[in-house]
C-alpha cells in the first residue's frame, strides 16, 4: 500500500514540476541526510554544516546562480573541516569523510531530477530516472526469484542474481520502449528516439544498480537493516531513492 501511495505522490510532484519539485527533493534530500548522519552518528555541529550546505545548493538552484556551485562545493569543504580542526578530538576524520560525501550522494544528486525535469523535454525524459531505477528493481526481482541461479555480490547482497540482474537491464528498456511508444506523439519521436531512449534506459539501469549495492554496502559496514522506518514496507528514504540517487544525473547528462 506505501508502495502505492508513493507511485502516485511521485506522479503528481515530478507532473507538476516547478518550485513545487524542487521543495519537495529539498525535503527529501533532509530527510535522507538525517538518516545517513544518525548512521555515521554524526549530528550538532558537524551535521548542522551538512545541512546548511545542502539548503545552500538548493537555493542556488531554486535561484538560478548556477555559476556558484562550484564556489559552494569547494568552500564547502572548507567548512566541514573547520568544524573538525577547531573541536577536535570531539569528531574522527571517518564522520567528516561521510558528512562531504553525503552533500553530494544525497543532496546534490538527487537535485538532478528538478535538473532533469526542467530540461527542454524535461516533462517526458524525467520519468528515464524512474523507469530505470525502479522499473530495473521490479523486473529484476521478478526475474531473480523464478530463474535466479547465480549469485552477483554473494556477500553484499546474497538474494541478487545475475539473471535478475540482466531481467532488470532489459525490462527496465523493455518498458522504455512501452513508454516510448506510447507517448510518441507528445515526444515527437520516431522509432529511432524511442530505441535511443531504450539504450539510454539500459545504461541508467546498470547504474541503478550501482546505487542500490552502494547503499547495501554502507548499511553492511554499519550493521544496520534500514536506513529508516519513513516509508512502512521500505525503509527510509535512502533505501527507497538509492538507486534514483544514481541515475538522476545519469540520466540528465545522458538524454539531456
Amino acid at each position: 500500500i506505501s508502495g502505492i501511495v508513493l507511485v502516485v505522490v511521485l506522479i503528481a510532484t515530478v507532473g507538476y514540476g516547478g518550485h513545487f519539485l524542487l521543495g519537495v527533493l529539498a525535503a527529501l534530500s533532509m530527510i535522507g541526510l538525517n538518516e545517513l548522519y544518525k548512521v555515521v552518528k554524526v549530528q550538532n555541529s558537524l551535521g548542522a554544516a551538512g545541512y546548511i550546505g545542502a539548503a545552500v545548493w538548493y537555493a542556488l538552484i531554486l535561484t538560478q546562480h548556477i555559476e556558484y556551485q562550484m564556489p559552494l562545493i569547494i568552500f564547502f569543504l572548507v567548512a566541514v573541516m573547520a568544524v573538525y580542526v577547531f573541536s577536535f578530538p570531539v569528531f574522527q576524520s571517518e564522520q567528516v569523510t561521510m558528512v562531504y560525501f553525503g552533500f553530494f550522494y544525497v543532496a546534490v544528486m538527487l537535485s538532478f531530477v528538478y535538473q532533469t525535469r526542467m530540461l527542454p523535454e524535461g516533462n517526458v525524459i524525467v520519468w528515464l530516472i524512474f523507469l530505470s531505477s525502479w522499473g530495473c528493481d521490479t523486473c529484476a526481482y521478478c526475474v531473480g526469484v523464478l530463474f535466479g541461479k547465480h549469485k552477483m555480490s554473494p556477500k553484499l547482497s546474497p538474494k541478487k542474481s545475475i539473471e535478475g540482474a540482466i531481467g532488470g537491464v532489459a525490462g527496465s528498456m523493455l518498458l522504455t520502449g512501452l513508454y516510448g511508444w506510447v507517448f510518441r506523439g507528445a515526444m515527437q519521436a520516431g522509432a529511432q528516439e524511442i530505441v535511443m531512449l531504450s539504450v539510454i534506459s539500459g545504461i541508467g539501469a546498470l547504474i541503478s544498480m550501482v546505487g542500490d549495492l552502494a547503499a547495501s554496502a554502507v548499511k553492511r559496514n554499519y550493521e544496520i537493516k534500514d536506513y529508516g522506518r519513513l516509508i512502512p514496507g521500505h525503509g527510509g528514504i535512502l533505501d527507497r531513492f538509492d538507486s534514483v540517487i544514481f541515475t538522476a544525473p545519469a540520466g540528465y547528462f545522458l538524454a539531456g
